[in-house]
């Protein structure tokens, strides 16, 4: 059991502080640059005094590199970096435009721009003040675990990879059961990328081989797909996963490789996208297309042109939120329970309702009406939790919707570390995998289809594996106890 003195001194004292950033940036909100630097800086405060300060609320059965990939960590480094820390880009764009020598008229323009940013900015610090308040409210110190696996772990995870993937193959031809094939997929990808770091860490070749074929397998996948997600969410699996064993060397070997994803994701994804999707080649043929562009120095221009746009325009999504900002409430009035209630329609399968709108159709009816996207556009532009939040009921929605979707996250953490033996299986497999949807957030329709489903896909599993007596109820007193990582 790990411990730390000056850890877990109370829920209140790590969570009031992080409020103070909201605080300030509302005071100063007079000077829209002063208060978007304030709320920006104010997301860096919220992970270091809930992730490193010698105050963070954590549990105390590992030591915090060994749970990194529980929300606190994990979820609120991928959602919150995603949702506050990106829009930094797009900010600096903005003030270079600013400060061109333009007309007077269109540097007006480009103040009420500032405010409109400096604003989302401050909804975007309030969501992520509240998810991480929902996350420490759900936290349990005392979490018992109520399974453990009664077989080798090393080779149910090898089982895991096989089965998962071929479950999820399966399910993906068939349209009525398709999110639970992506559930299947993550669990493979989990399980194999885990089974790789322990057969490097315990230096087993075979798991080595085994583990990195599927990780080789799903990332060569990844980049026929034409998404950049794609490719981040593998190597940030496996990143996270070696971090507590070799913390200096991917650090050393992650930030690079980060910066250079940055660089030539844009162009390959727009490559592959342009071609693969419209049929003028094969995926694999586009793919080395999209190679031999980035070694192209006649188009080093374009390419970067293309970064830029994405760093300013695609990573960050607060330019659309500046639009709904604009045409919510003055334009539009808040929606309410309206996209509440939509989403509960999603809920239901289409075989029990066959004339249930179309859940995508639906939910981006609300970009349209926006102007975020045209109509005869190919895009899909579908709005995130945060703004979904702001939609329905301006800061006040994006406040409880935000300490929801925390809590729900944690909850979801505790139930299936509690069932699936604790953190190795229960969080990092079977919690990230069927739930890793909850990393960077969707519209409400799609998530609460996820979170439901996904809660019923770990029921199913988890009576399955204790019906073949897999998992094994523990005595009561070793309810408290965690199964130790690798």
């Amino acid at each position: 059991m790990f411990n730390h003195q000056f850890a877990n001194i109370s829920k209140e004292k790590i969570l009031l502080p992080i409020y103070l950033p909201v605080l300030l940036a509302y005071i100063f909100q007079f000077n829209p640059v002063t208060s978007y630097l304030i709320a920006w800086f104010g997301s860096l405060m919220i992970f270091y005094w809930t992730i490193l300060s010698p105050v963070k609320y954590i549990q105390l059965d590992l030591p915090l590199t060994r749970q990194i990939m529980r929300p606190i960590v994990l979820t609120q480094l991928v959602f919150a970096g995603f949702m506050c820390s990106t829009s930094i880009f797009y900010f600096m764009d903005h003030l270079g435009y600013q400060y061109l020598s333009r007309p007077n008229n269109q540097i007006f323009i480009a103040n009420v721009q500032t405010e409109n940013i400096a604003a989302c900015q401050r909804y975007c610090l309030i969501a992520h003040a509240a998810l991480v308040t929902g996350i420490i409210s759900a936290t349990r110190l005392d979490l018992k675990i109520k399974y453990i696996f009664w077989v080798d772990t090393d080779k149910i995870l090898i089982q895991i990879c096989g089965f998962a993937y071929l479950i999820g193959l399966v399910l993906s031809r068939v349209s009525a059961v398709v999110q639970f094939s992506y559930m299947f997929i993550f669990i493979s990808l989990f399980a194999g990328s885990l089974t790789l770091v322990k057969g490097i860490v315990k230096k087993r070749p075979n798991l080595v081989a085994i583990g990195g074929g599927v990780f080789l397998f799903n990332l060569v996948a990844a980049t026929l797909s034409g998404y950049k997600e794609s490719v981040i969410n593998n190597l940030l699996i496996l990143i996270f996963l070696l971090f507590p064993y070799y913390r200096k060397a991917i650090l050393l070997i992650s930030i690079p490789l980060i910066c250079l994803l940055i660089y030539v994701l844009p162009t390959l994804a727009n490559t592959i996208r342009s071609q693969s999707w419209s049929g003028e080649a094969t995926a694999e043929e586009a793919r080395d297309d999209a190679y031999d562009a980035l070694t192209d120095e006649d188009i080093a221009n374009d390419i970067h042109e293309t970064n830029w746009q994405f760093l300013t325009n695609r990573l960050s999504e607060i330019n659309m939120f500046t639009q709904y900002v604009e045409h919510v409430p003055s334009a539009h009035p808040y929606y309410g329970f309206e996209i509440l209630e939509d989403s509960f329609y999603a809920l239901i399968p289409r075989f029990m309702w066959p004339g249930k709108p179309n859940t995508e159709k639906l939910s981006m009816e609300r970009v349209y009406e926006a102007n975020v996207a045209n109509r005869l556009s190919s895009v899909s532009a579908k709005t995130r939790p945060v703004v979904d939040g702001y939609l329905s009921a301006g800061i006040f929605g994006v406040f409880v919707s935000m300490l929801i979707y925390g809590y729900l996250t944690q909850w979801l953490c505790n139930q299936a570390e509690s069932l699936f033996g604790g953190y190795e299986m229960g969080c990092i497999i079977v919690f990230n995998g069927i739930f890793q949807q909850l990393w960077r957030g969707n519209n409400w329709e799609f998530l609460l289809n996820n979170i439901l489903y996904g809660y019923v896909l770990l029921i199913v599993l988890f009576n399955i594996l204790k019906q073949k007596n897999i998992l094994v109820r523990t005595l009561p007193d070793e309810e408290h106890t965690n199964q130790s990582f690798l």
